[in-house]
Parts: C-alpha cells; sequence; structure tokens
C-alpha cells in the first residue's frame, strides 16, 4: 500500500505519493477505493467517488468541482473520456457502467449494466435506464429519460429499440472485462 498525504495549497490540494493527479478542491477531496485503477494520466478532482473495482484509464477527467460524481463498482471510463457536473447537475454512473473512449457524461444519470458508446454525449438531466445502450456518437439531450434496456442512437438521440437479453449479457461482459484488464494495468504501474 502506497503512503499517500494531501497538500494543500489555497482552495485546492493533491493528494502526494500516488501515481496519478487526485486534487481537492474547494475543500472536498475525492475519494478513490483502493482498488479502483486511475491511470497516470488521468485527473480526478473534487467531489469525485469511485467505488471499488472502478477505473479511470488514460486521459480521462472526472471534474466534480461544481456538483458530487460517483462512480459505481466496477465501472470503466476508457481513455480520454470527460466526467463533469453542474451545479444542480450531479453525475451518477451505477455499477458495471462502460463509458467507451472519447463519451462525454455530464450532469447525468447512468443506471447499472450500461453501455456508452464510443464518442457520444450524454447531457444534464438526462437519465440512461439499466441495461441500457448509447450508440457511438450519439447525443442524449438535457432531461431525456431513456427506459431501461434501450438502445438509443443519433444526434439528437432517440430510442431505436428495446435490447435483447443476449445484448445486455454483452454489456455486462464487458464491464467485468474491464474490471480484469484495470486489475492488470493497476499492478503493472504499483511496480513502476
Amino acid at each position: 500500500m502506497q503512503t499517500t498525504r494531501l497538500l494543500v495549497c489555497g482552495d485546492c490540494a493533491v493528494i502526494v505519493g500516488r501515481m496519478t493527479p487526485i486534487y481537492a478542491f474547494a475543500g472536498d477531496a475525492p475519494v478513490v477505493s483502493d482498488d479502483a485503477f486511475v491511470a497516470p494520466t488521468a485527473s480526478i478532482i473534487g467531489q469525485a467517488e469511485l467505488r471499488p473495482g472502478s477505473s479511470a484509464f488514460y486521459g480521462v477527467t472526472v471534474r466534480a468541482d461544481t456538483a458530487p460524481i460517483n462512480v459505481g463498482e466496477g465501472t470503466n471510463l476508457q481513455d480520454n473520456v470527460v466526467v463533469h457536473a453542474d451545479p444542480g447537475f450531479p453525475c451518477t454512473l451505477g455499477s458495471r457502467v462502460s463509458v467507451g473512449h472519447g463519451a462525454v457524461v455530464h450532469g447525468c444519470t447512468v443506471e447499472d449494466d450500461c453501455l456508452i458508446g464510443m464518442n457520444s454525449t450524454v447531457l444534464n438531466g438526462a437519465v440512461i435506464g439499466a441495461n441500457s445502450l448509447v450508440a457511438a456518437g450519439a447525443v442524449v439531450l438535457e432531461g431525456t429519460i431513456v427506459p431501461p434496456k434501450s438502445l438509443v442512437a443519433g444526434v439528437p438521440a432517440k430510442v431505436r429499440r428495446k435490447l435483447s437479453d443476449e445484448e445486455v449479457e454483452g454489456i455486462k461482459g464487458t464491464a467485468a472485462r474491464y474490471v480484469l484488464r484495470a486489475a492488470v494495468h493497476r499492478d503493472i504501474h504499483s511496480q513502476a
């Protein structure tokens, strides 16, 4: 286990001794589970919580400087994902959510066992129901409510159909594989 300490400078702080920038903001420090993986090039800022088995891969930004962000158990944030929140719009990602490369998740709720496709955007107040898939490049507009087990696609995103049980199992399999992959990355970086 690494020894860490909090270095405070005005309204900001950084956790020293970790291999990645994890910053407090205005007195709110992130809470990162010991078995979460945070890549050396990821940034975790403010009122953010990363639960057990979660991961923030390379280039990820989790910026909770205006409202809380909660990343659920076994949830993966793939390369270059941005998670942000606005006042009155916290961001909650449930358990076993996969957020694809380059996606932006902003002030929304994504329930358990969802896949947010690469380069898609989910905006303030949107709710993505459990077991759903947001297609790559989709834009889910503010306040959109997506029913559970839905495929949404397009700009703006619309529900296209209900997902099959097999497709839902595929989403769960992706999250499970990322938990294993994140553990390997965490082990490699802990030896560096």
